[in-house]
Order: C-alpha cells, then structure tokens, then sequence
C-alpha cells in the first residue's frame, strides 16, 4: 500500500467520522472515543472468527472470502478512526509502522538484547 493510499483511507474515515458525528449529534472525549473504537474492533473481530469457522463444534462452511473481506475492512474502518481520535495521521502511522517492523526482524534475527524472540537455527 503507498503512502497516498493511506493517505486516501484516513481522509475517507475522517470525512465518514464527521458525519457520523454530525448527523447523530455525539460528543465525546478523546478517551471514551478510543474505548469505544477499541470495543467495535472486538465486536468485528468477532465476526471474523465467525467467517472462519471459530466454532468447531459446528459443521464447517465453505468460508465467503466476500463476507471475510468485508469483517476485515470493518476492523480497518475502526482502527483508521480510533488513529484519527488518538490524533495519529497516516504519514506517523507508516513511520511508526516501517520502525516497529525493524525493530520486530530486529528481534527475530537476534539483533537485540530482547530474549526468546530468535528464530531457532
């Protein structure tokens, strides 16, 4: 994904947000608003499990790849809006992202003082 997709995404959830936000007169705090982005994650969360056949107690079905995309994209509706409550744009967000990334193969290769992260030889 470049730069200017994500930069397109965070513009598209900020205008959906606004209006949302507009249109059903809410008002809360940075806080309240990143809890309830956090629950609405879980919620889709959820439903991915469901599109997965979770239950292994029930018959397994044929997974939508249609419907899983669409739980998908709701987590990613979510997590764009709980970034933009959290005041994180997309340009920090892919810095912090390409950073974390580093320091993750970092970890795994054994390049850090963090232990039981090295893959096994």
């Amino acid at each position: 994904m470049s730069q200017d997709m994500l930069r397109d995404i965070f513009r598209l959830q900020a205008e959906f947000d606004q209006a949302v936000i507009e249109h059903r007169g809410l008002e809360f705090s940075p806080e309240v608003w990143i809890q309830k982005e956090v629950l609405a994650i879980i919620s889709e969360l959820s439903e991915i499990l469901d599109e997965v056949n979770f239950k292994w107690w029930k018959d397994p079905q044929e997974i939508n790849g249609e419907a899983l995309k669409g739980e998908i994209v709701d987590v990613l509706h979510f997590f764009v809006s709980m970034c933009l409550k959290a005041g994180i744009g997309p340009d920090e967000l892919y810095e912090a992202y390409v950073e974390k990334n580093r320091e993750n193969f970092a970890r795994q290769q054994g390049k850090t003082d963090r232990e039981g992260y090295a893959w096994k030889k």
